[in-house]
């Protein structure tokens, strides 16, 4: 799945490593570190928190690009 973050550089701005991230998500470490490699797509939940945490919309840490399409390219539904 296309999903792609943003993750590890807001939590750089917070000055938090992933342990403590996970920790004011209710996470693991490991699941931060899956989310930042691109292993694993977050629940629209946890996406919504981690948002949340770094005072960002979740759109600004996460989105979805489907294979040749350009980042910030919109799409009608």
């Amino acid at each position: 799945m296309p999903l792609y973050n943003r993750l590890k550089e807001y939590r750089a701005r917070l000055e938090v490593n992933q342990a403590e991230m996970g920790k004011l998500a209710g996470v693991s470490r490991q699941t931060i570190s899956l989310i930042e490699r691109g292993d694993y797509a977050p629940s629209v939940a946890l996406a919504l928190k981690l948002a949340a945490i770094c005072q960002a919309q979740v759109e600004d840490i996460f989105w979805y690009e489907e294979e040749g399409k350009e980042e910030g390219e919109n799409h009608e539904c």
